[in-house]
């Protein structure tokens, strides 16, 4: 398959959470509980459920947050 260079610089919104589970090394029901106590930001769609990406990354420490940062 040929990729594009600019498709491996596009990072998704959203992720599942079998994907989610491979980013962070977690388990499933720790994701879940993360989502419950707020920790992760999540959406159902259907029968989905959807981790906002950039919510995993500030979990993990691989991004700033702007409420961090002086104003």
């Amino acid at each position: 398959m040929i990729e594009r260079a600019w498709e491996s610089k596009i990072e998704p919104l959203t992720v599942r959470i079998t994907t989610a589970v491979r980013i962070t090394g977690l388990s499933r029901s720790r994701i879940y509980e993360l989502i419950q106590s707020g920790d992760l930001e999540a959406t159902k769609v259907g029968r989905a459920t959807l981790v906002q990406y950039r919510s995993l990354k500030l979990l993990t420490g691989n991004e700033t947050s702007s409420k961090d940062e002086p104003d």
